[in-house]
């Protein structure tokens, strides 16, 4: 399905297998922007199994004049206080010579509608401290920063041992 926007020559829709192998090129890309790439480990063996057979994220594709420029990787999530699903956006990536034409704003408020219809109660998302101008972007879209919260990861490792912990 292709979904029209109000920017001429720009259209959404949802990745299908066959796009998986774009699907990493634009995790990598943003991992370069963010100088991050090191940190990518995903396959499109691991992207195919866990977004199209796993079903545990979902993709949207942004395309101008049919070519892809655009991606948003986002998976529902869930607040206990609201007692409703949420949306947590991992990744939103606009290739740099596309920005600045309204695409971040349509692929946003695309899936704003998305969560609304989905009945979600949040649309969340995470962003590097030091890039400003997305902070100042998101912040223009309405939302809020969370400063007063702090981000825990355990990965890895770390992972494996907390892990271990249960059968000890």
């Amino acid at each position: 399905m292709i979904i029209d926007t109000k920017l001429d020559n720009f259209k959404i829709r949802f990745a299908e297998k066959d796009d998986v192998p774009l699907i990493l090129e634009f995790i990598k890309e943003l991992a370069s922007y963010e100088e991050l790439l090191d940190e990518v480990v995903a396959t499109e063996a691991i992207l195919a199994e866990s977004l199209f057979d796993k079903k545990a994220a979902e993709v949207i594709i942004g395309e101008y004049d049919n070519k892809p420029v655009a991606f948003a990787l986002f998976f529902h999530n869930f607040s206990t206080f609201l007692g409703r699903p949420g949306f947590y956006l991992e990744d939103l990536y606009v290739k740099p010579e596309m920005r600045g034409k309204g695409i971040g704003t349509i692929m946003l408020s695309f899936l704003a509608k998305l969560a609304v219809e989905r009945n979600c109660g949040r649309f969340e998302w995470w962003c590097l401290d030091w890039n400003e101008s997305a902070i100042q972007f998101y912040k223009q879209m309405g939302a809020v920063a969370m400063d007063e919260w702090t981000v825990f990861r355990v990965h890895g490792t770390a992972l494996d041992r907390l892990a271990r912990k249960f059968d000890e």
